[in-house]
């Protein structure tokens, strides 16, 4: 496994750097002066050309990137802001724990709430429950993350006056993000469980333990559960960064002061070092995550092997 693991490490490496490869060039591919925007449109000429001069904007292309890989891969430098001139590893390092809270907490509701809801659905399958699941995943998939979260707002905050419309610091601010973050994620994860675990009642070694007498509780939680929870691992995995994805446009509507949200205020202005800094945070967050998916595949199934 050890192996394995740091070949996946080292795969990373030409991973981000064609991420960032990328990033790069859709920045300067959209039309405009970067050092006349990074100044402001009340600068003099004298300003802009400071600015052009001090982030290497008057280079061609590619010795820009060049320059910037080699901060990027030496020094771990991202760079600084255009706008606050602070270095862009401090502000991912300020907004990533808002952001790392509120995916985490839209996950946990949507695996606490989605696999039981499977499972009973599973358990019975083509009755009225059954049927009710299955409308209300069709709904949840369907509405959009900022309709619903305004709906949220309109009715706990605006009405009814229990919650904090925005913000971050208490466990009450948290609430309506992490609901409209995770209740999309909830509808994906019960039609994965029910789906998993009709597949698995349904095999032999189920109908021996209950010829057994096998409590029932045990066979669906001990022997059909474990044997079910590959696909919904790998769900997990791939919905997370979807979910990192989604946090981009909950955190604005919430106005929570997460890396998302430092993104988009980003793209605002065309502050290119941090929009570039964030999207590479996001993507190696995204392989990370599945790096560590994979590794616990052998936890759940000794039959797999990392050759």
């Amino acid at each position: 496994m050890l192996n394995y693991v740091i070949r996946r490490l080292l795969l990373f490496v030409p991973m981000l750097v064609g991420i960032s490869l990328a990033i790069f060039l859709v920045m300067h591919a959209i039309p405009g002066d970067l050092a006349r925007m990074a100044a402001g449109p009340d600068a003099v000429e004298a300003d802009v050309e400071q600015i052009r001069k001090t982030h290497g904007l008057d280079k061609p292309l590619h010795e820009q990137y060049w320059l910037y890989l080699q901060r990027l891969t030496l020094k771990g430098d991202l760079g600084d802001s255009f706008q606050t001139f602070a270095p862009v590893t401090e502000g991912i390092a300020r907004t990533l724990p808002a952001t790392l809270e509120l995916a985490t907490s839209g996950m946990l509701l949507a695996v606490a709430l989605g696999v039981p809801l499977g499972i009973a659905a599973a358990l019975r399958p083509g009755g009225a429950f059954d049927s009710a699941l299955t409308a209300l995943a069709v709904a949840g998939i369907s509405i959009p993350g900022f309709f619903f979260g305004l709906l949220l707002m309109l009715l706990f905050a605006a009405t009814l006056g229990w919650l904090p419309p925005t913000g971050r610091g208490s466990w009450q601010q948290l609430v309506m993000p992490a609901i409209t973050l995770g209740l999309p994620y909830v509808a994906t994860f019960s039609r994965l469980a029910r789906s998993s675990m009709l597949d698995v009642l349904g095999e032999d070694y189920i109908r021996t333990a209950y010829a057994k007498g096998v409590a029932r509780p045990r066979v669906v939680l001990r022997h059909a559960l474990s044997n079910a929870s590959i696909p919904l691992v790998t769900a997990f995995g791939m919905d997370f960064g979807r979910l990192l994805g989604g946090a981009v446009i909950v955190e604005t509507v919430f106005a929570w002061p997460g890396m998302g949200r430092y993104m988009i205020d980003a793209i605002m202005v065309r502050d290119i070092y941090v929009v570039q800094g964030t999207i590479l945070a996001f993507a190696a967050m995204v392989i990370l995550i599945n790096l560590i998916v994979d590794l616990v595949y052998g936890f759940l199934d000794p039959r797999i092997t990392y050759a």
